[in-house]
């Protein structure tokens, strides 16, 4: 049943930020939440880590953010854009 339950919340959450189940260094199993772009922010990876860990709490095994760019073109011109990069890996309290 708690299967069901985490898939089941894990597909509501791929709209807000991208979950891949994975596990960390120490062994325990954790998350990959992937929150780039300029419409998602670390809220919506800390939302996702509270929908999964629910009432137990979570542990960021670590956070990482960069700004990449892209330069690309057409035969109108050249155009620039600028993403935020952001991903947070969490692993479930008890």
């Amino acid at each position: 049943m708690k299967k069901i339950l985490l898939g089941v919340a894990l597909l509501l959450l791929a709209g807000c930020a991208t979950v891949k189940e994975t596990y960390a260094p120490d062994g325990r199993k954790s998350y990959t939440l992937n929150c780039s772009g300029a419409a998602r922010g670390w809220d919506k990876c800390e939302a996702a880590a509270g929908e999964i860990c629910q009432t137990k709490g979570y542990d960021v095994i670590s956070r990482n953010e960069a700004n990449t760019s892209a330069v690309g073109g057409t035969r109108d011109g050249i155009f620039g854009s600028k993403n935020q990069e952001r991903s947070m890996m969490v692993a479930c309290k008890g």
